[in-house]
């Protein structure tokens, strides 16, 4: 009889033990509720300035040949659809002159590349844009005679502004 009190003892101090050891357990929780949102992200820069353009050379008989610059490239984040770059200049090119850009369109399904005259109205550059993450993207800048004759000596600068937008 002893032993049976002792052992219903034991149970009762093991019940006891386990029950308090899930009071416990119940006790060391807490829970939150956390809210988030993605909004719109539109990201674009630039890297650097281009060289000079300098018309300078001409075959006889034709217009003088056009310069390039390469040098430069641009990054793109977005995660929206159906986006577009825009591009402008801040002033008027001289007549005579013509200043384009051409911009490597991201690697993205439907994303196609404009080579665009600058003025000062915004030119659709790329377009189709969805989607995406892309750096080192080169611009093209081209200074072209515009017109039937040589342009007239002159020199400027002009400020170009990418702009990432809806198309």
């Amino acid at each position: 009889m002893i032993k049976t009190k002792k052992l219903s003892a034991l149970i009762m101090m093991m019940a006891l033990l386990f029950g308090l050891c899930g009071i416990a357990q119940a006790a060391n929780t807490a829970n939150q509720t956390v809210l988030y949102q993605v909004t719109d992200i539109n990201a674009i820069s630039v890297s650097g300035n281009p060289g000079t353009l300098i018309m300078n050379a001409a075959t006889a008989g034709a217009l003088p040949d056009a310069v390039s610059d390469s040098s430069t490239s641009y990054s793109v984040t977005t995660n929206g659809t159906t986006k577009k770059i825009t591009a402008k200049i801040d002033s008027a090119m001289p007549t005579d002159l013509a200043l384009k850009v051409f911009l490597t369109a991201p690697n993205v399904s439907g994303a196609s590349a404009i080579r665009a005259v600058l003025t000062t109205a915004e030119a659709d550059v790329v377009t189709g844009i969805g989607p995406v993450v892309a750096s080192d993207l080169t611009i093209r800048y081209e200074l072209h005679p515009a017109g039937t004759t040589p342009p007239t000596p002159t020199s400027g600068t002009k400020t170009v502004t990418f702009t990432l937008t809806d198309q």
